[in-house]
């Protein structure tokens, strides 16, 4: 497991390194963005269409969907009622509380279970977040989002998911894969190309999204519940439910290891967006992503 961090984690560091020196002399905001948005509208959807298509859907899938649901609600709950006890301001609230509920589970999660666990592995990482993470995120997340932010803009959550395309694609390989109609060749060797790229080039935008993090190390202090929820409490809430929903212990493994997933980098679009707090909740997904480096190994090494 740490092995296969250290080569993820060199690729993040690219990312990082790009951030800091900038070769191209382009801004680097611009180049994440353009890079997050191919592989969200091309790679991603083609790499769900391959692995979900081809999956064992079973009662399993349900499982895994229903404890990443309860994960999600649970950390919103807790961060929720910290911020609340420290009387934190709202544009805080906001960014700790996305930051606390919603991990990294596709773009670090498919690749740690791929390489930890093997090629299966891949499809419970994708149905951790499509099934629940991101519907969730698009509803009840932005929600908040917009009301604790200082736009005063008004979202419509269906509208915002129907403009999901990995979602779309979620639903179209289920789809044909629950009807029994067996994956083209053809397309399926097309689209194990196309997903080769969600690996490295989203590894690299995380690291190009770590840059604004170290700048704001003085909120270390605001994200330590952040810290506590991702890295500790939403993998034991994992393994809680896969213990009560009786899943094989390979499919626990891999559920507990989505649950301790850092926070996910492309949150700070949303607190842009929404006017919270960005410093605060860059710093958390740097921190998480960092010490992710430690913890995904200790639960791993606990659990195998």
């Amino acid at each position: 497991m740490f092995s296969t961090l250290i080569n993820m984690f060199a690729l993040i560091g690219l990312g990082l390194l790009w951030s800091w020196f900038n070769p191209s002399r382009m801004d680097v905001t611009t180049i994440r963005k353009t890079l997050a948005d191919t592989v969200y509208f091309i790679f991603l959807p083609a790499l769900v269409m391959k692995v979900l298509w081809q999956a064992d859907l079973s009662l399993d899938s349900v499982k895994i969907a229903a404890t990443a649901v309860v994960c999600v609600i649970s950390a919103l709950l807790l961060s929720l009622v910290i911020c609340r006890y420290c009387k934190t301001q709202k544009q805080v609230t906001g960014a700790v509380v996305l930051a606390a509920a919603f991990p990294n589970a596709t773009y670090l999660g498919y690749p740690v279970l791929t390489n930890a666990l093997g090629p299966w592995a891949g499809a419970v990482a994708i149905q951790f977040d499509l099934f629940a993470c991101t519907p969730l995120l698009l509803t009840v997340g932005i929600l908040l989002a917009a009301h604790h932010g200082n736009t005063g803009e008004k979202p419509h959550p269906l509208l915002l998911l129907l403009k999901v395309p990995p979602l779309w694609a979620a639903l179209i390989a289920t789809s044909l894969n629950l009807l029994g109609i067996k994956p083209v060749g053809q397309l399926i060797d097309l689209f194990a190309i196309m997903g080769l790229a969600v690996v490295p080039i989203m590894l690299f935008v995380i690291g190009l999204a770590l840059k604004q993090g170290f700048t704001e190390t003085r909120h270390m202090k605001t994200v330590i519940p952040v810290i506590g929820i991702q890295m500790f409490f939403m993998p034991a809430v994992a393994l809680g439910c896969a213990i009560l929903l009786k899943m094989p212990v390979d499919l626990r493994h891999a559920v507990v290891l989505e649950g301790a997933m850092p926070s996910m980098a492309l949150g700070i679009v949303l607190c842009d967006r929404y006017g919270l707090n960005t410093g605060i909740y860059a710093a958390a997904v740097t921190a998480t992503t960092l010490l992710s480096l430690f913890t995904l190994p200790m639960w791993h090494g606990w659990l195998g």
